[in-house]
């Protein structure tokens, strides 16, 4: 009888760890509510599909680099540079007046000081194959020295054949030159073992002031074609440069 008590006892304690365990709507192990966003009614395929993606969505940081998941909502995207402004330059042509000023019998007073010291021309030389045009002045073909000049606070360009002023146009833009620019655009002869020798006996005779002779004004001249028939022309004269504005074909 007393056994029959003990067995009793047992089975009656131990009838709630054998009862089947609640449905939580998940599996064993899930936190309560972790399902609550999903669909019951959609197919299993689709909430696999919802569950990969909401751990796999890439956002952008300010770099523009991917990264995991973040909790964050806002989406960083890097500010776009701006692009580089180009220059108006109708604008620029039609604002330029043409000079009101001419040289007595087309003599440039101001180039003797200039190449007093230069065995040879120092400005840059323009080799026209067409003719352009600026205003109602036409420059024809040929061969031109261009020489900086400043008149009453305004920057010209002189065209120059001959030794004779024979075009005087206007700058519209006066800049420095770029450190070494003359070095990484002029190239630098190459000189024969005995050439480097003289050259080194000829620089260590002219540190005599006497004998030394000034060295003459570096220059550049540029010239590029640009949209609806303008050609821009830039002289890199000493350390300055001076752009100005022609047309190739007349107005």
């Amino acid at each position: 009888m007393k056994k029959f008590l003990l067995i009793l006892v047992l089975l009656i304690f131990s009838l709630p760890l054998m009862a089947e365990p609640k449905n939580q709507g998940g599996h064993a192990g899930t936190p309560p509510g972790f399902y609550d966003d999903i669909d019951p009614n959609a197919a299993d395929g689709d909430n696999d599909q919802i569950i990969e993606q909401s751990h796999t969505n890439p956002s952008y940081n300010k770099r523009q680099t991917i990264h995991e998941y973040s909790d964050d909502d806002e989406i960083m995207v890097a500010p776009t540079e701006q692009a580089k402004s180009t220059k108006n330059y109708a604008q620029i042509y039609n604002n330029l007046e043409p000079a009101d000023f001419s040289y007595l019998h087309g003599i440039d007073p101001d180039e003797f000081y200039d190449v007093k010291d230069a065995t040879w021309s120092i400005y840059p030389l323009l080799r026209l194959n067409s003719a352009i045009f600026f205003k109602n002045i036409a420059i024809e073909p040929g061969y031109y020295l261009l020489t900086p000049r400043e008149h009453e606070g305004k920057w010209y360009i002189l065209f120059k054949q001959n030794g004779k002023v024979v075009h005087i146009i206007p700058v519209y833009e006066r800049g420095y030159t770029p450190p070494r620019f003359y070095d990484e655009h002029i190239p630098k002869p190459k000189l024969k073992p005995s050439q480097k020798v003289h050259m080194g006996i000829l620089k260590s005779v002219g540190k005599v002031k006497s004998s030394k002779r000034k060295e003459p004004v570096k220059n550049y001249l540029e010239v590029n074609d640009l949209d609806n028939y303008f050609i821009s022309v830039i002289i890199y004269y000493g350390g300055h440069k001076y752009s100005t504005i022609f047309r190739t074909i007349r107005l």
